[in-house]
């Protein structure tokens, strides 16, 4: 992939002169940022001997540079690093390198190759722009519902693949198609085929292949207060998932709202339909049949914001009812930055579910935010969210979340997070849809960011 891109490089310097390719370059940019982040979770368990505690210092970020145009052509490329320091006693992997001590350490998520160091070429891409075209193939970050970047942790996720997209501005229209067949976890150095990453081990058992790929097709919509959004997700023999969305923004003398609806419909498809409902699959012979809905209102005033959600996930106990989100996908207005939300995109781990994604979950989350300008004391803001999740599954009671952040921006370039996060019957389900439950969860992160 990178031979490409090289090699798309040096066919553009022979065809065009030596002064344009070095005004492509010396009119391109670098970018970048330096991340410190310090994170610490603690949980409880009435299991006797089951309480544990982990923490972790690293060090970070990304470099890279993005081209000027030429004649339509660009390129961009960033470098990824996360590095552990001081590192004693029991070491909380999730801003190090969790995921590749899931894939290469007998599904260790904390052990020495989760403790490791890495740097990785996350991005290598070309971009190919022709009026209202644009066609682009390499390593990038995306962002979309259910296949994300979350950048809540040290580095972003990545994909490989090739986008082609095409834009009608007088009627609001973007029309996108993705051809994805690797994928990079935050917390690995590796782009591993997408469909395996989800499956692991058991991709073939699931899918009759060893790997596969993702087809992602996406209409985006804006006219005056209104927006929408459609994505669909196919994995041959392996999983369909649909998702729309719409929002309206409304305003008035005194504030601002937003109002929101998004749905989600997931389906095994192929070779997965078929081989999930035998008996002994890693679903204990049930195939994905899934749905969610999720509903939201926001009111900003000034400087204050208040939000309130509401989600549900469709139960049914003859069929895989949890939704499937191996790619670090984070959608429903309900979701919460508590814990393992990002777990279930590790290595293999595509079918298990937390929380507000579980078959049967009902959820409620309110959130308020502030900022305090008004004060005099500029760059200051304050994020309280509290969600409680309640499902018939959940034997020790309703999950029930509160988050609090503290965050200064300084300038466009520096700013520092301190986050509280405060979990009781912190929850999560198998592939098999087993439940189980933390009593108690905490997490705690400083993180300072430096962007140039």
């Amino acid at each position: 992939m990178t031979k490409l891109i090289i090699s798309t490089l040096l066919g553009i310097s022979y065809l065009h002169s030596a002064d344009s390719v070095a005004a492509m370059f010396e009119e391109g940019e670098a970018f970048g940022n330096i991340k410190y982040y310090y994170i610490q979770t603690d949980k409880q368990n009435s299991i006797p001997h089951k309480d544990t505690s982990a923490n972790a210092n690293a060090i970070g970020g990304t470099i890279g540079f993005k081209t000027a145009f030429l004649h339509g052509i660009s390129a961009q490329a960033t470098f990824m690093t996360t590095n552990g320091f001081g590192l004693n006693g029991a070491v909380d992997t999730s801003i190090l390198g969790r995921d590749n001590g899931v894939r290469l350490d007998n599904g260790n998520p904390s052990g020495n190759i989760a403790q490791e160091s890495f740097t990785v070429l996350g991005e290598a891409f070309l971009n190919y722009n022709y009026n209202d075209f644009l066609v682009n193939y390499g390593r990038q970050v995306l962002k979309t519902p259910l296949i994300d970047a979350k950048t809540v942790r040290m580095l972003p996720s990545a994909i490989q693949g090739s986008r082609v997209s095409y834009s009608m501005k007088n009627q609001g229209l973007i029309f996108e198609g993705d051809y994805l067949t690797h994928f990079k976890q935050r917390t690995s150095n590796a782009f591993i085929n997408i469909v395996e990453h989800a499956l692991g081990a058991n991709t073939k058992a699931i899918t009759g292949d060893t790997e596969g790929d993702l087809f992602v097709a996406s209409m985006l919509w804006k006219h005056d207060d209104f927006s929408a959004s459609v994505y669909d997700y196919y994995a041959d023999n392996f999983l369909n998932s649909f998702y729309a969305n719409i929002n309206y923004k409304g305003t008035n003398d005194s504030y601002n709202y937003d109002l929101g609806l998004e749905s989600i419909i997931q389906r095994s498809i192929g070779a997965a339909n078929t081989n999930l409902t035998y008996v002994g699959s890693l679903t204990g012979g049930k195939k994905i049949n899934t749905e969610a809905l999720s509903l939201k209102g926001d009111i900003h005033y000034v400087e204050s914001s208040f939000m309130m959600g509401y989600t549900y996930v469709s139960s049914d106990d003859n069929v895989h009812d949890s939704l499937v989100l191996p790619w670090d996908g984070t959608p429903l207005y309900t979701n919460m930055i508590t814990s393992n939300d990002l777990f279930v995109s590790n290595y293999g781990r595509g079918l298990t579910a937390d929380s507000i994604y579980i078959g049967g979950t009902q959820s409620i989350k309110f959130a308020y935010s502030q900022n305090y300008d008004f004060t005099g004391v500029k760059g200051v803001k304050t994020v309280l969210s509290y969600m409680i999740a309640d499902n018939d599954k959940f034997t020790k009671g309703k999950q029930k979340d509160l988050n609090i952040v503290l965050a200064y921006k300084y300038d466009k370039h520096f700013s520092i997070t301190l986050k509280g996060i405060f979990v009781k019957n912190n929850t999560s389900a198998k592939e098999d849809g087993s439940i189980s439950q933390l009593d108690d969860f905490q997490q705690y992160r400083v993180i300072a960011n430096y962007t140039f």
